[in-house]
């Protein structure tokens, strides 16, 4: 089966002090939300959390698989390399960026469906409307032994540039697939831009 992944144990270290996850997004924590959005694909869900579990009291009323990345201190990396052991049972494992208020169930879906699309493809991966790479990712479990040798801060750059030609882009409207808030000031600007 197919279980998504959602990495959301980073620090926040650009919010000066503040969560971004806990960042209202229409009405509830960003964390929140993404982890609603995956449910909605029926699909087994894990999220990513520090090793202190910040973050948990937002989903713990969910049902979603809560993991406690005990790397996650090394970066992305750290996490990715833990977590993905974690999902080594997966068919293919769908990794979703905590921090990307944009993104909606059905660019998740549209993902999802590449798979069959493009069989021949590796790793699927969201893409703005111009086509410039971002999330979520879609990683066949033929490459997960691939994880296990992941250092710093790269997250899965490594994995995706050794796959090649075996990358298929799937593009997503605007720029949803790469619209992170890292700071106070760019979550005033996004709001100030949205209304949300």
């Amino acid at each position: 089966m197919i279980h998504v992944l959602i990495l959301a144990a980073g620090t926040s270290s650009r919010m000066r002090g503040a969560n971004k996850l806990a960042e209202p997004v229409d009405g509830v924590p960003l964390l929140r939300k993404q982890v609603q959005m995956a449910m909605t694909l029926d699909l087994p869900v894990t999220v990513a959390l520090p090793l202190d579990l910040t973050g948990a009291e937002m989903i713990d009323d969910l049902d979603v698989d809560i993991f406690s990345a005990a790397c996650s201190l090394e970066g992305i990396s750290g996490t990715l390399r833990s977590a993905m052991a974690h999902l080594a049972d997966a068919r293919a494992v769908l990794v979703v960026l905590g921090d990307l208020p944009e993104l909606e169930a059905s660019d998740l879906r549209a993902v999802l469906q590449a798979r069959a699309a493009y069989p021949k493809a590796l790793i699927w991966r969201g893409a703005a409307e111009d086509g410039t790479p971002g999330h979520p990712i879609l990683f066949d479990r033929t490459l997960f032994p691939s994880f296990a040798k992941l250092k710093g801060d790269g997250g899965g750059h490594e994995v995706v540039e050794a796959a090649g030609e075996r990358v298929q882009l799937v593009p997503l409207p605007g720029q949803r697939a790469r619209r992170d808030l890292d700071t106070p000031e760019d979550w005033a600007a996004w709001r100030a831009e949205t209304g949300r």
